[in-house]
Order: structure tokens, then C-alpha cells, then sequence
């Protein structure tokens, strides 16, 4: 599995906009090729997403598909370009 973290700075507008379109998020990115989990996080005024994918491939595409989806609901928005940290996942476990 292939996971990546982005983190964005002054996220507020993210967050509420990702709670806003629940459904059209959970829809874009649990549709990328080989997905396994997505996850945000809100810090203060930052954001931070995790996506566990079979390979970098479906982690590129929800890549892709996240930066479109901001560019197209957040207009002019001060959500920044994420910090991005990715690679193989070595531990996964849950409840």
C-alpha cells in the first residue's frame, strides 16, 4: 500500500468546504483506482488529509483530483498548496 499526507496552511476554508460536500469528496476520491481510506484532520486554521491507496498510482490520481476539486470550490481562496509527504505505508492497523 502507498499513502500520502498533505497538509495545508490556513485550511480553514478547506475544512468547512469538505464538510459542506461530504458526499462529492467521499465520491471523487473513494472512486480512484485501487482506494482504501481517506481521512482530514483539522488543526486550528490547517488541514491535513491522509489517502491510503493499493499503489502510488491511485495516490497520484487523488492527488490530481484533490487539486482540481480545490481549484474548481475554492476560488481565490488562502488555502495553500499543500505540503506533501508520501510513501510506502509499513504499518496499518485499525479498530
Amino acid at each position: 500500500m502507498y499513502g500520502v499526507i498533505r497538509r495545508y496552511a490556513h485550511g480553514a476554508d478547506l475544512a468547512d468546504a469538505l464538510v459542506k460536500h461530504r458526499q462529492e469528496v467521499q465520491d471523487l476520491i473513494g472512486g480512484v483506482p485501487g482506494f482504501h481510506h481517506y481521512s482530514a484532520i483539522r488543526s486550528g486554521d490547517s488541514v491535513a488529509t491522509i489517502t491510503v491507496c493499493n499503489a502510488k498510482a491511485g495516490t497520484d490520481e487523488s492527488l490530481r483530483r484533490a487539486r482540481e476539486w480545490i481549484q474548481k470550490n475554492l476560488p481565490g481562496s488562502s488555502v495553500s498548496t499543500p505540503e506533501v509527504t508520501e510513501g510506502d505505508v509499513f504499518i496499518d492497523f485499525g479498530a
